[in-house]
């Protein structure tokens, strides 16, 4: 059975928040539709590249029930960023995403990530507060962590072979079941520390992104509105990857260079762009981003521009090689007469 996007649509009920993920330079059209597979209630998909995990993301958003979604990195390395969190997945790893709350993946082209969601209340049975484990990256090179990657793949591939559903869904059991015993070698004290502190991360996380274009988003502004204090919002986010303010910049810097290569935003300056992304500096707009990709906006749109420009020229050149085809013919059969 497969489940493509048109029927994940259909009578859908909404999640809240679905994610966004914005790759640098990712000009590329996906390479085809994202259709998931029914296992039974648990629904699989493979993703090989930026442009097809924002399709997968979106069609998340319109699946009928609340999912967890298990990512495992089949080929090449991945990113999944959840609660103030990284997960960098490398070929065998895998990590949790909550599909009901913002969360981002990343699947550079010439990576596959398998896309596995599992009902809320059926992973529950078999992993205590999944919430809490979001974004915490499980190695696929051993222990228990490593059977469950091998079982996995395995899984996945006769899947999409030959399994009937009936096994399928039997053996979804058995993958479960050791993924609970997986995420039960997480250490107590992380996930205990994850647990108090996930219902905090989460409010602040939504509410940084619903004022993420805000110029006047800062640490003290967010801590005012979560009422908390503005060491424990740091305190919040000492565990991950980004401080708060990198969090607030980098996802910025992410929407803005999305932005920049947008065809609906081809006529607008970078400027212009900068201020609606919450930057009131064009000067440090500029400096910031050449920070983080290596060139500067206008370099970066350019760049992006001449890649797509090849591609027209081509196309133009097929009408002008039949008119000179056709005329050569002409021109052979006056000489012959």
């Amino acid at each position: 059975m497969t489940y493509n996007e048109s029927s994940a649509v259909a009578g859908a009920e909404l999640c809240p928040s679905p994610a966004r993920y914005a790759a640098p330079l990712s000009t590329g059209a996906p390479k085809g539709p994202v259709a998931w597979i029914g296992l039974g209630d648990i629904l699989g998909t493979e993703i090989d590249s930026d442009a097809q995990a924002r399709m997968a993301r979106a069609s998340v958003a319109r699946m009928p029930l609340p999912r967890f979604f298990v990512h495992l990195q089949l080929e090449g390395e991945g990113l999944i960023r959840q609660d103030g969190r990284e997960a960098l997945l490398r070929t065998g790893d895998f990590s949790l995403g909550d599909g009901t709350r913002h969360y981002e993946i990343g699947c550079p082209t010439g990576s596959r990530m398998l896309m596995l969601g599992v009902p809320t209340a059926k992973l529950r049975r078999h992993v205590a507060c999944p919430e809490s484990l979001a974004a915490i990256p499980m190695s696929g090179a051993g222990g228990v962590s490593g059977l469950m990657s091998g079982l996995l793949r395995n899984y996945w591939l006769q899947c999409r072979q030959s399994l009937d559903a009936a096994p399928a869904e039997q053996i979804a059991v058995a993958v479960l079941d050791l993924l609970g015993a997986a995420y039960a070698q997480v250490p107590r004290t992380h996930a205990e520390h994850s647990t108090r502190g996930t219902a905090h991360r989460i409010r602040i996380i939504n509410y940084m992104h619903a004022h993420l274009y805000d110029p006047d988003l800062t640490p003290a502004q967010i801590a005012r509105a979560c009422r908390i204090t503005t060491r424990y919002l740091h305190y919040l986010f000492s565990d991950g990857e980004e401080t708060v303010a990198r969090y607030i910049l980098a996802r910025r810097l992410e929407a803005s260079s999305q932005a920049l290569l947008a065809d609906s935003q081809r006529g607008r300056t970078v400027t212009a762009i900068a201020f609606d992304h919450g930057f009131n500096s064009a000067t440090h707009f500029g400096r910031v981003f050449r920070a983080q990709f290596g060139m500067t906006p206008r370099e970066y749109r350019a760049r992006a521009a001449s890649e797509r420009r090849p591609l027209r020229r081509e196309a133009a050149s097929v009408p002008a090689a039949a008119h000179s085809t056709y005329n050569d013919a002409c021109s052979s059969s006056d000489a012959s007469t």
